[in-house]
């Protein structure tokens, strides 16, 4: 037997708000040799036999020819139409029968699921319940309730051009649709838009995001036991699965995270959903009770993924004058929630991985910017741990590796900087201070349309002037985040932070094709539309044409007010 071990033990870095004097080079220094890992690992022993070594090439070779590729992207596309066009998942009792089988799936491996969110994002049981798995069970419940309602035709009126005659709406499925999700709600943002697409009658496939990979093989797994598997299927994998699955023609593509996804739908017309986030604003008016704010704005922000949320707020604007008094409140409140040190609370989800925890302590470590921090900016990356075992060429990694930025406010950073222009999407929260509040607006408008704004406030006018002049995906006033839980709402974005929306209903009618039908009977076949054109008819089509069964009748015998 031949057995290789290597270890690789890296103790932990920890960055603290008080270094200010040494904080950018031990980033840069440390950084540098803490986060780089070998390029290659060396897996096989210089005392393999020559055998073993071909045989672990010949293996590596048909795991090559195994992948995912286009070609399966293609036959895989290719089944689903099969199933789709036999008209299997139209049916109701088929699209019923799903969503019970995901919400029995959910109510069933709920600790495999708290688990698998655990591991990929350190994130806590209450926070994986109420902001993932709480919110699937809701969106099965509703469309349960309501999907025999959402199918049914809706009845439209008809004008007297068209009489007799009646008119509908139908939903119809739109064929073969594609849900890539991403990492930071890994389990909602997979299974609440496969709702929508099972509801609406699809054949469905989920590309879970591989920077979740606990999350990813469970919705595998789990999808592959609870649901039918001949029309809704996973496809596991990172940019080359993404990539083929990209290249094929989908009748709809929902995605999460990047705009390149338009580019590839573009080449085939194909429509989509995009959700893309970007920089949330917060206004915090004065007149408001402090200690509620604090506390909601800190649970739309920390106590959501650490900020790694599309709708987390951004960045808040308040008056200058105002400002100290929010900073001690978010001080106080944070402390409450968390301890006086965050960086060993559990209640605190870690950064997903190396890149993103890179790139937030690069923005905090930007020149005018790191002086700007009044609370936190402390930085722990815990004890990496990478273990390889061979044995028979059998390989296996271990590898634990928590990254923890502390809940951390700055004041008045540079509105050049990369903390303002770019969306934070983590734990740091710039707090912009104008004269007065109204400031604000202009401030927003000048950025680029965000997911969602926000608003404190017990100004009637400035509400009514915020809802009117603030161009966003979704608004709230007095909280943050909660407007996502109302299903009679859409979620969705507008310019540059998305298109289309789903929830609910609204997810249904985003995977469903609204088809206008009119039924004609052959009984009053009117001679006006039919040549030769007189002006009898006319003055009859333009009777018609205005709605007046006066000047209808009038026409009749004759009259014309010309």
């Amino acid at each position: 037997m031949t057995f290789t071990f290597i270890s690789i033990e890296l103790q932990s870095l920890r960055i603290g708000a008080s270094a200010n004097s040494t904080f950018s080079g031990c980033l840069r220094s440390e950084s540098s040799r803490a986060f780089q890992l070998p390029t290659q690992l060396p897996l096989a022993s210089p005392s393999l036999p020559s055998s073993s070594v071909s045989s672990f090439a010949l293996m590596a070779e048909e795991k090559k020819e195994c992948a995912f590729d286009g070609e399966k992207a293609a036959m895989l596309v290719k089944e689903l139409r099969v199933q789709f066009n036999s008209g299997k998942t139209r049916g109701y009792d088929w699209r019923i029968a799903q969503l019970k089988s995901i919400s029995k799936m959910v109510d069933e491996r709920e600790k495999d699921i708290i688990q698998a969110l655990q591991k990929d994002l350190c994130k806590p049981e209450f926070e994986a319940f109420v902001s993932e798995i709480s919110m699937i069970k809701s969106s099965c419940k509703l469309a349960i309730q309501e999907l025999r309602h959402w199918m049914k035709p809706e009845k439209v009126q008809t004008p007297l051009t068209t009489y007799p005659s009646s008119a509908e709406i139908v939903s119809e499925p739109l064929g073969v649709v594609l849900v890539i999700s991403t990492w930071n709600y890994p389990f909602l943002l997979s299974l609440d838009p496969v709702i929508g697409a099972i509801a609406a009658g699809n054949a469905v496939v989920l590309k879970p995001s591989e920077v979740a990979p606990t999350t990813s093989s469970l919705l595998a797994n789990l999808l592959q036991e609870y649901v039918d598997n001949s029309s809704v299927k996973v496809i596991e994998g990172a940019v080359n699965e993404t990539s083929a699955l990209l290249e094929r023609k989908w009748d709809k593509i929902f995605y999460t995270v990047e705009g390149i996804v338009m580019t590839a739908a573009a080449k085939h017309l194909t429509p989509v959903i995009l959700e893309l986030g970007g920089k949330c604003p917060t206004i915090v008016d004065s007149n408001i009770n402090l200690q509620v704010a604090a506390r909601r704005i800190i649970a739309g922000k920390w106590a959501c993924n650490n900020g790694q949320t599309c709708v987390a707020a951004d960045y808040v604007i308040t008056p200058k004058d105002f400002a100290p008094k929010l900073i001690d409140a978010l001080r106080h409140e944070l402390e409450e929630f968390f301890g006086k040190d965050p960086m060993t609370s559990k209640d605190i989800s870690s950064i997903v991985n190396e890149y993103h925890f890179i790139r937030l302590m690069k923005l905090m470590e930007e020149d005018g910017v790191y002086d700007k921090i009044v609370l936190g900016g402390q930085a722990d990356v815990n004890q990496l741990q990478v273990t390889v075992t061979h044995i028979h060429l059998s390989c296996s990694f271990l590898l634990t590796y928590f990254r923890k930025i502390a809940p951390t406010i700055l004041l008045d950073v540079p509105d050049d900087s990369h903390l303002m222009t770019e969306e934070i999407f983590g734990p740091l929260l710039p707090i912009v201070t104008v004269e007065n509040v109204e400031q604000s607006f202009d401030l927003i408008n000048s950025k680029p349309k965000p997911l969602a704004a926000y608003l404190f406030s017990n100004n009637e006018q400035l509400k009514t002037k915020f809802v009117n002049n603030v161009s966003a995906g979704g608004m709230l006033v007095n909280d943050t985040i909660l407007h996502l839980t109302v299903p009679a709402l859409p979620f969705g974005g507008v310019g540059e932070s998305g298109m289309g929306c789903y929830h609910g209903k609204f997810s249904f009618d985003s995977f469903s094709q609204k088809k206008s039908v009119l039924y004609r009977s052959f009984n009053a076949d009117s001679s006006v539309r039919y040549p030769p054109y007189t002006s009898q008819k006319l003055n009859l089509l333009k009777a018609l044409m205005s709605g007046s069964i006066f000047r209808v009748l009038l026409s009749l015998i004759g009259w014309s007010k010309d």
